[in-house]
């Protein structure tokens, strides 16, 4: 049994059982809680006392670190059966939530895991959101998270939410094919989770800096003259809608599911396709406010200008004044 030849920096743990009992088949990603190196993280599971311990980590500038060897079970996911077939990896990262780790650490994990299916002969990584295909490993799943094992949010939401993305990536590297499902488009098309489009770059980056800061995979890209501010790209839609899930338990109730082209995957109202940031604007008569409010007669008798537009609710303004926030499917075009 080998070790990968990715590791820079090697500081054995006495916090271990030799050797393991069972192959290795799963991998468990954790955060450390610490934006610290791989030397600090050695330091950290020296001392017997501490009585912990993972396979590997990886610190905030991206390099590798081997605190137990492959062939040994480290002492990580407060739960033995799974040390036992997993090989555990802890990943610098921010102190509080959502507990972020930057672009190197994010992408020597890949290379880390990638490295670690191939060399096991773990021929594709397989992610659930359901915690007993997880700990039971069923369904062909082979991701396990200590939070399943314990009362901890390791590996934090930031990581959390990105362990479908995780398992595409690697699998795509390792040329492992995406079996079909009832529930997925033709080859080639991605599902995408769309929370708001601005006619402004800044608007739209600032909204991608605080949906990012939630712990989403967030990302801006224009289209005609609207810069998109869309989460994830899934080629089953079920993993696009479990995310849109979480984006509303987050605030986001307007996030929508796109298709590929970036139209939505479920026709909207006419009115509301044409209706962007700039438009001139009519409400339709006894239209509310986007959280049920009422409004004075005289609004529903003149001519807006839409501010913004996030999802369903739109922004209109009357000489450059705010006027309310109502549902984009109550305008029309003016």
């Amino acid at each position: 049994m080998s070790n990968s030849n990715l590791v820079s920096y090697t500081k054995i743990s006495p916090n271990k059982s030799s050797p393991r009992n069972h192959a290795i088949d799963t991998i468990t990603i954790h955060c450390v809680v610490g934006q610290c190196s791989v030397e600090t993280l050695g330091n950290i599971f020296a001392p017997t006392s501490r009585e912990a311990s993972s396979n590997y980590g990886i610190g905030n500038d991206g390099r590798i670190g081997m605190y137990v060897e492959e062939k040994d079970r480290s002492w990580c996911s407060s739960n033995a059966a799974n040390d036992n077939r997993a090989i555990t990896i802890e990943v610098a990262s921010d102190t509080k939530h959502p507990y972020s780790v930057n672009e190197k650490a994010y992408a020597a994990l890949l290379d880390l895991v990638t490295d670690i299916c191939k060399r096991n002969g773990i021929k594709k990584l397989v992610w659930s959101e359901n915690k007993s295909d997880r700990v039971n490993h069923k369904n062909g799943c082979n991701m396990t998270v200590h939070r399943d094992y314990a009362n901890k949010s390791c590996p934090g939401d930031y990581l959390y939410n990105r362990h479908g993305e995780i398992a595409a990536e690697v699998n795509r590297r390792l040329g492992a094919a995406e079996p079909p499902k009832p529930d997925t488009a033709p080859t080639g098309t991605l599902y995408k989770v769309q929370i708001g489009a601005f006619s402004k770059k800044a608007n739209a980056a600032a909204l991608e800096k605080k949906v990012k800061a939630a712990g989403f995979d967030t990302f801006v890209t224009k289209e005609g003259t609207l810069y998109k501010v869309q989460v994830g790209a899934f080629s089953v839609k079920a993993n696009a809608e479990a995310i849109q899930k979480k984006l509303s338990a987050a605030g986001y109730s307007d996030a929508f599911i796109t298709a590929s082209s970036g139209t939505a995957a479920k026709p909207s109202a006419p009115a509301a396709a044409k209706i962007t940031e700039g438009s001139r604007v009519r409400l339709k008569q006894g239209a509310p406010t986007y959280t049920g409010g009422s409004l004075a007669s005289y609004v529903y008798d003149r001519v807006h200008v839409v501010k913004e537009i996030s999802g369903k609710r739109a922004v209109i303004t009357f000489g450059n004044i705010v006027v309310a926030a109502v549902n984009v499917d109550d305008l029309t075009l003016a």
